[in-house]
């Protein structure tokens, strides 16, 4: 039994959980959901899109990009690709509201936030697509 291993509850000896796996589908529904939170609104009223859940997004979203490393299939590849889109989109979209609140004289105007939802709205595609590629790697997994 790999350290990763952990059986489950009831389950014959031969029936484990692996660790890894779980904190991998872990992160990429975390990053999705946070992505969706965020996302989920009127794309100009910043009242309803906040900024730290978009942070949390982001910090997800390299965790995340980081546990996606290593992994040599092409599904893997495919992972990255989208996890790195993902983590561009949102990172774009953090600066235009650090830039919108924090250097603009106009402040976080309608027009700003609807830049910042719109890269996050990119992010969360991608972030579905890992998703999806998720459960298409889970059903399709046979034992040995």
């Amino acid at each position: 039994m790999c350290a990763l291993d952990v059986p489950r509850l009831g389950a014959s000896e031969r029936s484990t959980v692996n660790l890894e796996k779980v904190v991998f589908g872990f992160f990429v529904m975390l990053a999705a959901t946070l992505n969706f939170g965020f996302f989920i609104g009127d794309i100009d009223n910043p009242a309803l899109h906040n900024k730290y859940e978009l942070f949390a997004a982001v910090l997800v979203n390299l965790i995340a990009t980081v546990l996606k490393f290593g992994d040599r299939t092409q599904i893997g590849a495919v992972h990255l690709a989208t996890s790195l889109v993902a983590d561009l989109q949102l990172i774009a979209a953090s600066v235009v509201l650090v830039y919108a609140t924090n250097v603009s004289t106009e402040g976080l105007t309608p027009s700003a936030t609807a830049s910042v939802v719109s890269l996050s709205g990119g992010a969360l595609l991608a972030n579905i697509v890992s998703v999806i590629l998720l459960v298409i790697e889970t059903v399709s997994y046979r034992r040995r």
